[in-house]
Parts: structure tokens; C-alpha cells; sequence
């Protein structure tokens, strides 16, 4: 008889075992194994460990010519071989990251409809809104730990892609469970089919999503609040993350659910608890406070507000009263500096817009804007943030004048992909003497200045959300709270290279980012039990269920 634990985890037999890809182990089954599970004759006669395993599976995948084709492979090994594929993942995590994830993972996207080759997650389209609690229960697995959803609006920084969005869901818990460890069965991946504005796609013979223009209204909102219920009543404590929704959404849909489900906005929250943790790194490396920072932020959208709040709150924890903690944000989009005599404005930009009664000590272009040469001529920032996907908008001019007034200058030019970034850390480097701290928003290799290499950073929020999801999983938190993310921030913070060497990075390795995600799960825990968000339990007790909840890609 096959003995019960393998029984119950092998259920299957022959082919229809061998192309389960959460349960098949390939040539790693055993002649026992193959003998009682009708496998004998369908494996080659080799016997080999998932070790082995993973040296051909690198192989092919090194294979491959372009990133594009490595990105292919590895999806069809996930859909292949669980286990395989995470296992692959982590013995060469540096590597893979860029691949699964950003930038890569936008070419996929925008070929979503080209690549396609087998079902993985949920396609929630608007003409089926009235099935959605069918759509949910026909998921694979019943028990959900993270759902991470998209309307396909804002895919990084190529825009609408419509279903074609359904790359980054997938993409991303990849690496809820690479680096948080969050079984692959307790993630479900989502993309809600609103249509699309991307003609491209509209009018692409192969595109797979609903053809038609995209919802907007009542429609829309509609359409979420069926979804949004729908998730309340077939998965009640599961972690809905919205993720790649446009500018002018996603900050609503935050502020709108966040109290009624456990969710959260990872292009918000988590890319501002990243950069939070950046310049807490980096301010440490200059010796001075949080709260005597002068900061620019090119972006005004949903991420760049996120950014300016979460570091408001932080300078507010260091005694600075809120209104001298907003007077110290200078937020500039399009329309130039952000300032209360702009009338196209949200609720949320006003809150950061400066005084229609300072602008005098600013110049102006012909249009009557304030630049962001001219922000930063005046007003003389230690910090520079870029979240405006606007390729070389930091030019030599605006960082030599930045690096004129201080003495580290702290540049953070964050857009992806690569070919949106505001500046490269070799030309920042470059233009301030080496004196500057740098960290980018996709990955660059290390530059060279003299007779120093400096290694840069990515300001990757996968640093954050895997961490957020361990937590919750850990320690049963009912809702995502700022204080939360701002724990991750600070954890995160604390543990920059850049305060033992000027010139490591100022965010940890990603060679252990399993370690590093433990680390933090830890902080945001234990938040979460200080403001009554989870069960109270004793930290060793605590950090042993967050050690416990992280799952580690073998065969059973």
C-alpha cells in the first residue's frame, strides 16, 4: 500500500499526475513511486533530485536569447513544475528577479495576448459582472492567503494593456512566494476586464480581452463594488493588493475599501514604505534627521503623493507639526509646481500644493509654469525623488545645482522600466563627484567614479509587499494600517548597507531577501498587535509563526 501522506498528496495517476504542476515531481519520482502511481515507462529511467533539476532548467533558461524568451520560459516551467520553478528562482534569485518581475515583465505584458499558452488565475470581465461569486468559486485552490488584482490600467510605465495586465498579478506572487514564502496555492492572481483604451489591442486580431473602450463612471465604480462584495463573502480574510490601477482610481479605491476589507495599494503604500526606507538609509549615511529634509518630487500622481505622505508622517514622528511638515514638499507634474492656485488639482495634490503666495521667489517658463529646474534652483532639495516615467527629466543642470547646496545629495530616480528612468546612477554619480546616494527604480549595475565602485541600490518595492503578506498571514492581522507599512519602512531602514560603506547601496542584497522579508514581517506583526489589528501572542511565539508560514520549494 502507498503509504497515507502520499496517498493524500499524490492523488493523481500517470499523465494527468505528470501534468499537474503542483503536484508532479518529474524524473525526481521514485521507482516506488512511479511502480504505485501508473508512471512506469512515461519518465526517462534517470532518477534525479530537484537539485539536478535545476541545473537543466538553468541551462535552458540560459538558453534563451532575449529577456523576453527567458520571461516565456519561466512561465511555462510554472505551469509545468511548481516546485521546479521556485526552486530555480531562489538558487539564483539576482538573476530571475528583473525576468519574472520588473522590467521584463512589461514586455510580457504588452505580448500577453501573443504569448499566452495556458490559464493561470481569474478573468473577471465586465459582461460576466453579474457571475462574479461563480467566477471566484471555480478558483483552483479554496484556501487564499493574497489576491493581487488589476484593471490593466496603468501597467508600470506602458499604460493601458487591458487583460494583457494579467502578466503582473502573476508576475508579482511569484514573489509574494520567492522572497515572502507564501505557498503558491494561497495566491490567486486577477485581472478585471474593463475594456481597454489601447487601440493597438483593440484592433490586434489575437487580443484576448473584452473589445471595448474602457469603463469609466458609475460603470466602473459599480463594477468594483460587485467585485469588492463578491471577495467579502467567498474569501472573508483574504488580502486583496490592488495593483496597477490608473492615477485617477487607484488612490480612490484605496481610501474607499481599505476600512472595509484587509487590502491594500502596493503602487502607493508600498512604493512609499520603500522610498521611506531608502531615505532613512540614506539619511542616517549624511547624519542628519528626517525632518530637516528638503523634498522634490517629480510625479504627483497617486505614487508620488504616497511617497510625500509617508514621509510627512515620519517627519511628523520627529516632533515636526504637520503643516511645517507639508511646507517642506515641493510636488511637480506637467503643470509644473504644485501650488493652491491650480485649479486641476485633486483633493490629495492640494494637500501637498504650495502657497499661491510663496511663487514670487520662483521664475517661470514662458507657459507661466514653475519647472523643476526652477524648484530646485530655489529652494535648494536634499532629496530629489522621480515618479514621473519621464527619461532623463533629472539633467545635469538640475543635479548640479542640487549638488551645490548639499553636501550628499540623496537622488532616487524611480520610474520603470529603464528606458523612463529620470537619470542613470552612473550620469548622478557622475554629475555630483560621487558624492551622491542613489537608488533606482530598476536595476543598474555597479559605477564606477575614480577609484570607487558603488553599488546601486533598487528601490524594488519587493522588498515590502512579501513581507506585508507573510505578516498577515502570520499573525492574522484584519486590516493593512499605515502605521504597518511604516514599521516596514523603518525595518527596512535600519538595515542599509550604506551605513557600514559610502559605497554599498543603500537597500539590502537581494541575495537574501528571504532573511531581510522575515525581518520585516516581523516589524509589521508586531504593529499590527500594537494597534489592535491582530491577536496578541509573545514575540518568540511570533516570530516562529512567521518562520513557519514561509514555505520552501521541495518535493514531499
Amino acid at each position: 500500500m502507498l503509504p497515507a501522506s502520499l496517498s493524500e498528496a499524490l492523488p493523481l495517476r500517470g499523465h494527468v499526475l505528470l501534468d499537474d504542476p503542483v503536484r508532479t515531481k518529474g524524473t525526481a519520482f521514485t521507482m516506488y513511486e512511479r511502480t504505485r502511481l501508473g508512471l512506469l515507462g512515461l519518465l526517462p529511467p534517470q532518477i534525479e533530485t530537484l537539485e539536478e533539476q535545476s541545473d537543466r532548467a538553468y541551462e535552458a533558461f540560459s538558453s534563451r536569447a532575449s529577456d523576453l524568451d527567458k520571461h516565456i520560459y519561466l512561465r511555462a516551467l510554472q505551469d509545468t513544475n511548481e516546485v521546479l520553478y521556485y526552486r530555480l528562482l531562489l538558487d539564483h534569485v539576482e538573476e530571475m528577479m528583473p525576468i519574472v518581475y520588473t522590467p521584463t515583465v512589461a514586455l510580457a505584458c504588452e505580448q500577453f495576448s501573443h504569448i499566452y499558452r495556458r490559464p493561470r488565475g481569474l478573468f473577471v470581465s465586465y459582461p460576466l459582472r453579474d457571475r462574479i461569486p461563480e467566477i471566484l468559486a471555480n478558483r483552483p485552490d479554496q484556501h487564499v492567503d493574497v489576491i493581487v488584482v488589476t484593471d490593466g490600467g496603468r501597467i508600470l510605465g506602458i499604460g493601458d494593456q487591458g487583460v494583457g495586465g494579467l502578466g503582473i498579478p502573476i508576475g508579482k506572487l511569484s514573489l509574494y512566494t520567492l522572497v515572502g514564502g507564501i505557498h503558491p496555492s494561497r495566491t490567486l492572481p486577477i485581472v478585471l476586464d474593463v475594456g481597454t483604451n489601447n487601440e493597438d489591442r483593440l484592433n490586434d486580431p489575437l487580443y484576448l480581452g473584452w473589445r471595448h473602450e474602457r469603463l469609466s463612471g458609475e460603470e466602473y465604480d459599480d463594477f468594483i463594488e460587485q467585485f469588492v462584495q463578491a471577495v467579502k463573502h467567498e474569501l472573508p480574510g483574504t488580502c486583496l493588493q490592488w495593483e496597477d490601477f490608473p492615477n485617477n482610481t487607484a488612490a480612490t479605491l484605496l481610501s474607499r475599501y481599505r476600512g472595509q476589507i484587509l487590502s491594500f495599494n502596493d503602487d502607493i503604500q508600498g512604493t512609499a514604505a520603500v522610498t521611506l526606507g531608502a531615505i532613512i538609509g540614506a539619511v542616517e549615511v549624511t547624519g542628519e534627521s528626517l525632518r530637516d529634509q528638503r523634498v522634490v518630487i517629480l510625479g504627483a500622481g497617486s505614487a508620488g503623493v504616497g511617497v510625500a505622505d509617508y514621509l510627512r508622517i515620519a517627519m511628523q514622528h520627529e516632533g515636526l507639526a504637520e503643516a511645517d511638515a507639508r511646507s517642506r514638499f515641493f510636488l511637480v507634474n506637467r503643470g509644473g509646481l504644485l501650488h493652491t492656485g491650480r485649479t486641476d488639482l485633486s483633493s490629495e495634490q492640494r494637500a501637498f500644493a504650495q502657497s499661491e503666495d510663496s511663487l514670487g521667489r520662483f521664475s517661470r517658463d514662458v507657459d507661466g509654469k514653475v519647472t523643476l529646474s526652477a524648484v530646485v534652483d530655489t529652494v535648494h532639495p536634499t532629496v530629489l525623488i522621480g515618479l514621473s516615467t519621464l527619461a532623463g527629466a533629472f539633467t545635469e543642470s538640475i543635479v548640479r545645482s542640487m549638488a551645490m547646496h548639499t553636501a550628499r545629495p540623496i537622488v532616487l530616480p524611480l520610474s520603470n522600466p529603464t528606458s523612463r528612468c529620470e537619470a542613470t546612477p552612473e550620469e548622478i554619480i557622475r554629475w555630483t563627484e560621487g558624492r551622491a546616494l542613489v537608488a533606482t527604480g530598476s536595476p543598474f549595475p555597479p559605477v564606477r567614479f575614480g577609484n570607487q565602485e558603488f553599488t546601486i541600490g533598487q528601490c524594488n518595492n519587493v522588498f515590502i509587499f512579501p513581507a506585508i503578506g507573510l505578516a498577515i498571514a502570520a499573525a492574522r492581522a484584519r486590516r493593512v494600517s499605515d502605521g504597518m507599512m511604516l514599521a516596514a519602512a523603518r525595518a527596512l531602514g535600519d538595515m542599509s548597507p550604506a551605513k557600514r560603506d559610502r559605497t554599498a547601496s543603500l537597500l539590502p542584497s537581494q541575495r537574501h531577501l528571504r532573511a531581510t522579508a522575515a525581518k520585516i514581517a516581523l516589524a509589521v506583526a508586531q504593529a499590527a498587535q500594537s494597534e489592535g489589528l491582530a491577536p496578541p501572542c509573545p514575540a518568540a511565539e511570533l516570530e516562529a509563526k512567521i518562520v513557519g508560514c514561509q514555505w520552501m520549494p521541495s518535493y514531499e
